[in-house]
């Protein structure tokens, strides 16, 4: 055996060596294994829903908080339906000075996520732990304009990263 060959050998052994060490390393100290669940949660907190759905599994009520325009609840609705969203209900609010208000109950966690990417996180979030059903409420406001594109939607839920568990809720298991 050459010398040469003896050398790529060597060299590809010390490879091999330290991708596994960094393999073991990494296995190691993995930090997921030990993330909180609901198994961890103390008695009676509800378990919050942090799957990120598709549209057409988000059912949503649309309300207008915005007295000065007449009808835009109507057509915001009829915006959602074609993005494909399920809306039950769209009717008047009280005013809401901000651009939207999302109100949402532990199994509405995931759904009220996306919603805001439609909002460009500029929503105001208002969790309701005593809420058994997953549909969000949309109460837009005074700073409303208009729901974000398509890209737009997609960068801004890049930003947001992952859902969180609002205060006093366990994290679901993410399926």
């Amino acid at each position: 055996m050459s010398f040469a060959r003896v050398r790529a050998l060597v060299v590809v052994g010390l490879l091999a060596v330290t991708a596994l060490v960094f393999v073991v390393v990494a296995l190691v100290r993995d930090t997921q294994g030990t993330a909180s669940s609901a198994e961890d949660c103390p008695q009676g907190w509800p378990v919050a829903d942090l799957r990120l759905r598709e549209q057409k599994d988000v059912k949503i009520n649309v309300y207008n908080g915005n007295p000065d325009e007449v009808g835009l609840a109507g057509s915001v609705a009829d915006d959602f339906r074609n993005r494909k969203f399920q809306v039950k209900k769209v009717g008047n609010a009280k005013p809401v000075d901000t651009v939207a208000v999302l109100r949402f109950g532990p199994k509405g966690v995931g759904s009220a996520h996306l919603l805001r990417a439609y909002f460009l996180n500029q929503a105001k979030l208002e969790p309701d732990l005593k809420r058994t059903d997953d549909t969000v409420d949309v109460v837009l406001g005074n700073g409303f304009q208009q729901l974000a594109t398509t890209t737009e939607v997609n960068q801004s839920l890049g930003d947001l990263g992952s859902p969180e568990a609002p205060a006093g809720t366990c994290p679901g298991p993410v399926r």
